[in-house]
């Protein structure tokens, strides 16, 4: 037996503000992921001339280590797997404790209540959690967690320190295997010699891509995790992170009020969906929106918003499937005034550029580095659009992967106006922003196309505009300037702004 226990595990602790150091040897910082039991501990380590991200948890001498194989061996005989799916974190926790305290008195063994609370977090984070990549997940600053196979470190993508090796390790090919099964069971999926890929999503909304055998990859079973970030980041955010200008904040701002199109682009993980999250704010806060994804990644601060996700096959053939095509074809008749789709990269391209042409206003994201790669892209298979349809895109905005005084970053490389796109394919374009690597700076010019066609459209002046993109650069700047960073309340702001304009500007000191 063991003495009454107070058993505390905080499931939502607050994210720190993170310094951005640009000495990284100077790095020294901890967090907590999974307080008070697991946290984070970014350093520079000497040896390897590196920055590492160290998971730091409580540690088990052997008697504790035998005790918890034992209580673990037994609760994998006594848990109702089905019982537990269907409770709320709390429950499950309360769940685990209650057959934990059970299993002890059971096998009549002798645990302190100090070492009962280490062993009670191993017991939460391999039955509720997944394993030892759990805290990981729980980390706000994770993007990405890949690991290539026994033997190597699994490495991670930090919001703010981008690449660094952790001090995880699998050692074990069959665990390694038992872990990547238990991936694709969290996903509603299933993975095996016969089945060796994985894809799929956990139901928090992170994306999983696995492999099985060592037929596949080499070093045994793999599996790289995208996360889901529930708290987008904030135009402002963007803003203090330098991956853009309050210009091209404002510059995005006047196009969706005014209904234009925007495909923003770039290559993996520059940033895409995360610029889409930012400029989708400020969508009127009356609107309709519509959204399509593959995996869901789209997070918007609004009530008349219809999320979709595509849903794959259930077993041989196509049954149960309901792709991206099926979903937008459906999303033109729930009358949308936006449409969001995450990424366009076949048939539902059609779909999406029909819905521009009929005055449906849309965003996108497309893989691709360059304007021309873009129309090359959509005038060719599997894709295939006339050049008539591409010519109801407006702008193109173009995300990229950029090293700053030895640091990696992400930055809107450039912003490009279509013009015109000739029958031949080729497109007549103008490019209003662009991004300088030579002195890391943003550079605008005022002769902006598309809002020539805004003011043609809606019977505005070239200066009503011009003086209302300088009012909006001032309050997004103003709102960077003041640390005003939260997703509602950057939303409210917004929103407000669309009903009495000038009362933000006179909160704010600007002057209309």
């Amino acid at each position: 037996m063991m003495p009454e226990k107070n058993i505390f595990i905080e499931l939502k602790p607050a994210f720190p503000a993170l310094p951005r150091i640009e000495d990284k040897t100077k790095l020294n910082i901890r967090y907590s992921l999974i307080p008070p039991y697991a946290y984070a501990h970014i350093y520079w380590d000497r040896k390897k001339s590196e920055l590492v991200y160290e998971l730091e948890e409580p540690g088990l001498n052997e008697k504790e280590k035998k005790l918890l194989e034992k209580i673990e061996t037994g609760m994998r005989e006594a848990i109702n797997i089905n019982v537990l799916a269907e409770k709320t974190t709390e429950a499950m926790i309360h769940y685990i404790d209650k057959t934990a305290d059970l299993l002890i008195s059971e096998l009549n063994l002798k645990v302190e209540e100090s070492t009962y609370k280490k062993i009670f977090y191993y017991l939460f984070r391999n039955f509720i959690g997944l394993n030892e990549i759990e805290p990981l997940l729980k980390d706000y600053f994770i993007e990405d967690i890949e690991c290539n196979g026994i033997n190597t470190p699994v490495y991670i993508v930090h919001r703010l320190y981008r690449n660094m090796r952790t001090n995880i390790v699998f050692k074990e090919i069959g665990y390694l295997a038992s872990f990547v099964e238990k991936l694709a069971q969290r996903c509603g999926k299933y993975i095996s010699y016969a089945s060796p890929l994985l894809d799929g999503t956990l139901p928090e909304g992170s994306r999983v891509n696995a492999t099985y055998t060592t037929d596949i990859t080499s070093r045994g079973p793999t599996f790289s995790i995208r996360k889901f970030t529930k708290i987008p980041w904030t135009p402002p955010q963007l803003i203090a992170l330098n991956t853009l200008s309050p210009e091209m904040l404002a510059y995005f701002w006047l196009l969706i009020q005014y209904k234009s199109n925007i495909l923003i682009t770039g290559g993996t993980a520059s940033g895409k969906t995360t610029l889409l999250n930012a400029i989708a704010f400020f969508i009127p806060p009356e609107a309709r929106v519509v959204s399509i994804e593959d995996t869901r990644e789209i997070n918007l601060a609004r009530e008349n918003w219809l999320p979709s996700v595509a849903r794959t096959a259930i077993g041989a053939g196509k049954v149960g499937e309901v792709d991206l095509f099926a979903l937008l074809k459906n999303s033109f008749r729930q009358n949308p005034d936006y449409v969001i789709v995450g990424e366009v990269r076949g048939k539902e391209a059609f779909v999406l550029f029909q819905g521009m042409a009929s005055g449906h206003s849309s965003i996108s994201t497309i893989h691709a580095d360059s304007v021309d790669t873009v129309i090359k892209r959509l005038e060719t298979p599997p894709i295939e659009l006339s050049p008539t349809l591409v010519n109801t895109l407006d702008a193109v905005g173009i995300m990229t992967h950029a090293t700053v005084k030895r640091e990696e970053t992400r930055k809107l490389k450039s912003i490009v106006e279509i013009i015109k796109v000739n029958p031949d394919g080729v497109a007549l374009t103008n490019t209003p922003f662009i991004w300088s690597p030579k002195d890391d700076k943003f550079y605008f010019k005022k002769d902006s196309k598309v809002f020539e066609k805004i003011a043609m459209r809606y019977g505005l002046t070239k200066e009503e505009l011009s003086k209302e993109f300088e009012l909006r650069t001032r309050l997004l700047y103003e709102l960077y300037r003041r640390n005003i960073f939260g997703f509602e309340r950057v939303q409210k702001e917004i929103n407000e702004y669309y009903k009495n304009p000038k009362a933000v500007l006179s909160r704010f000191g600007i002057k209309a």
